[in-house]
C-alpha cells in the first residue's frame, strides 16, 4: 500500500498543479474585487449577484443550456442506430466503421469547424447545391442552426463510440433467448437491447452536454458573434472586457451547474444499475 502511494505521489502533484490550484484562484477571483493586491483583497459577492440579476445573462445561460440540450437529443437520435448498426456488424467491419467516425477526429475541431464556414457560405458547396432545388435564398452561415450543426457534427463521435461500446459488451445469448421465447424484434429492442445499452447512452450524454454548454469557439465562428453563448461571455470578460473577477464567477457557477449534472447522471447510472441486479 504504501508502495502504491508513493507511485501515486507524481499524479498527485500534476493534479493540484493542473487542477486544483487553477479552480482555487478562479474562485478566488470570483468571490474578490477588482483591483486588489496580492498582500490585501477585499471579499465580496458581488460578481455573482451581477450575474443572477442581470436579465441578459440569465437569458445567455438559459441559451446555452438549450443548444446543449438540443445538440445532446440530435446526436443521441442519430448516434443510436449508427452505434447500433456497427455493433451489429461483424468484427473487421465494425472496425472500419470505427476508423471512419474516429478520422475526423483525428484533425483539431477548430480546423474542422473552419471548414463548415467554407460549406455553409454564400457561394459554397452547400449553398450551391440549395440554390439548384430553389432555395439558395436561405441563409445558412451565421445562425442558430449553423452553430447546432457545428456542435452536432464535432461531438456525434462521442456518443456513437459510448453506445456502441455498450452494445458490444451485451450478452448476444440474451437475444437469441429472446427470440427462441417468442418476443418480436421491437419487444426485443425495448425490454433487452435498450436498457443494457443505458450506460453508454447515459455515457454518450455527458460527453455531449457537458463540452457543447462551454463551448465558445463553435458559436464564434458559425455565429459570427451573433449568437452569444455562456462559453462566448466567459471568453469576453477575460480576454476583451478584462473583468476577470466577473469572468471567473462566470466560470464557477457552470463549474457548479457541470458538477450538478454530473451527479445526477452518476445517480441515474446506479439507480439503473441497482434496477438490473434487483
Amino acid at each position: 500500500m504504501k508502495k502504491f502511494l508513493q507511485l501515486a505521489i507524481p499524479y498527485i502533484v500534476w493534479a493540484v498543479l493542473m487542477l486544483v490550484l487553477p479552480m482555487a484562484l478562479i474562485f478566488l477571483y470570483s468571490i474578490t474585487e477588482p483591483g486588489n493586491s496580492i498582500i490585501s483583497f477585499s471579499i465580496t459577492l458581488d460578481q455573482y449577484i451581477k450575474f443572477f440579476t442581470d436579465k441578459d445573462f440569465l437569458l445567455i445561460l438559459w441559451r446555452s443550456l438549450a443548444i446543449a440540450v438540443k445538440t445532446t437529443i440530435i446526436c443521441l437520435l442519430l448516434g443510436y442506430p449508427i452505434a447500433y448498426y456497427i455493433a451489429r456488424t461483424k468484427e473487421k467491419t465494425q472496425n472500419m466503421l470505427i476508423l471512419c467516425i474516429t478520422i475526423p477526429m483525428w484533425i483539431n475541431m477548430l480546423v474542422r469547424t473552419y471548414a463548415w464556414i467554407g460549406l455553409l457560405s454564400d457561394g459554397g458547396l452547400i449553398q450551391k447545391i440549395l440554390s439548384l432545388v430553389g432555395l439558395g435564398h436561405i441563409k445558412l452561415l451565421y445562425t442558430e442552426g449553423a452553430v447546432l450543426l457545428g456542435m452536432v457534427y464535432n461531438f456525434l463521435p462521442f456518443m456513437i463510440l459510448q453506445i456502441q461500446t455498450s452494445l458490444c459488451k451485451m450478452d448476444t445469448s440474451l437475444l437469441e433467448a429472446s427470440a427462441d421465447l417468442g418476443a418480436s424484434p421491437a419487444q426485443t429492442f425495448r425490454r433487452i437491447t435498450l436498457p443494457l445499452s443505458l450506460p453508454g447512452v447515459i455515457n454518450g450524454i455527458t460527453l455531449v452536454f457537458l463540452p457543447a454548454v462551454s463551448s465558445f469557439f463553435i458559436p464564434k465562428l458559425l455565429g459570427g458573434g451573433q449568437y452569444f453563448l455562456i462559453g462566448n461571455m466567459i471568453e469576453n470578460q477575460f480576454i476583451t472586457v478584462g473583468e476577470w473577477n466577473f469572468g471567473s464567477a462566470i466560470s464557477m457557477i457552470m463549474a457548479v451547474i457541470m458538477m450538478l449534472l454530473m451527479m445526477a447522471v452518476r445517480k441515474t447510472e446506479k439507480r439503473n444499475a441497482g434496477g438490473k441486479e434487483a
